[in-house]
């Protein structure tokens, strides 16, 4: 394991270039903003008249066409969504890098499954925050950051590794940490753990826990809070201390059970599944289904978006979120962070 910190890294090697950060979604927002407070030239390339466009000039931002952004650019950082990438990247980016550019990223899709290639003069490099943009911004803002990752594709310059941590310093990473990494690693990682854990598995085991509650007649209400609310606590557990430190914070009745009960959870058919999973994504299944996917107007996600928002579990948590003020301060959380990052970059 390959950690870099604030110590390990020289921004030297970005003086005199110019960053281009392609979107202004979470990720383009928290990242351009970071690097610019950094003391970086930053521009940020958008569609003109697009619905971040406005946004990104009122943050403050040097906002210009994709195009123009790619032209004048030493370091193309793309942050689009994963479906349109190549797709923009042909069309406007691709005509105007040059020799000795950087293309970076912050996931290795389109690279690792081949649907953008660059110029063998030009460096490929992965700098990616473990967490959302928003987080990115806000730990940064108090001074800290997030850990992040490293990968180098391809080295055409000799400096491409030293390029990519001084980008991470500038997001705030290396005051957490930089792990290094490579694109497919990052990839198929990444791919695995949204889908078998992290987005799918979590969400599908939360629904399970609380459908078997309220078929076997309990109150939805009681089920949403002993399934669903209570999750973020023992997460919040485990990211700082540890499954050791979480069974420790426990009730001693929790963690005789949880122990004792686990594995008839994920047994040896949900580990059989993961390896599926697995195979499925680094044999390229997933992305060739995924592509088809967005490429005909993504009528499945549409149709599985508009099927979870009618089940109970999502009726029920909408309605005691609001009892509880939870969604109001979620709103005043996202609010404060977006009036101190327009008060930051106005100075």
């Amino acid at each position: 394991m390959k950690m870099y910190y604030e110590k390990d890294v020289d921004t030297e090697v970005l003086a005199n270039k110019t960053v281009a950060v392609i979107g202004y979604g979470s990720q383009g927002k928290g990242q351009s903003q970071n690097m610019a407070d950094s003391g970086l030239k930053v521009i940020v390339g958008l569609r003109e008249g697009g619905s971040s466009w406005k946004i990104a000039k009122d943050d403050g931002m040097d906002v210009r066409t994709i195009e123009d952004a790619s032209k004048a650019a030493d370091i193309i950082h793309i942050l689009l969504p994963d479906e349109i990438q190549a797709d923009i990247y042909n069309k406007s980016i691709a005509p105007y890098v040059e020799s000795g550019n950087t293309i970076s990223f912050s996931h290795g899709y389109n690279i690792h499954f081949k649907y953008i290639k660059v110029p063998e003069d030009v460096n490929v490099t992965m700098i990616a925050p473990k967490g959302p943009g928003s987080m990115v911004r806000r730990t940064y803002l108090e001074g800290f950051g997030i850990p992040g990752l490293v990968a180098v594709e391809k080295d055409a310059t000799g400096n491409a590794l030293q390029v990519a941590l001084a980008m991470g310093k500038a997001c705030g990473l290396s005051k957490a940490g930089i792990l290094e990494t490579t694109f497919r690693e990052e990839t198929e990682t990444d791919l695995f753990g949204e889908q078998a854990i992290l987005c799918g598995g979590v969400t599908e085991l939360i629904n399970a826990g609380f459908s078997t509650l309220v078929e076997a007649g309990y109150q939805p209400e009681i089920a949403y809070f002993e399934t669903c609310h209570e999750l973020k606590l023992i997460v919040d557990l485990i990211y700082e201390k540890g499954f050791a430190g979480m069974w420790n914070d426990v009730s001693n009745t929790a963690e005789f059970g949880g122990f004792t009960r686990r594995e008839r959870i994920i047994n040896p058919d949900a580990k059989a599944e993961m390896k599926k999973i697995l195979e499925e994504i680094q044999k390229g299944k997933f992305t060739k289904e995924w592509s088809l996917e967005a490429k005909t107007n993504m009528p499945m996600l549409n149709r599985l978006r508009e099927l979870e928002s009618e089940e109970k579990i999502e009726k029920v948590g909408s309605k005691l979120r609001k009892a509880c003020g939870l969604e109001k301060k979620a709103k005043e959380k996202e609010e404060k962070v977006v009036v101190v990052n327009f008060n930051k970059t106005k100075k």
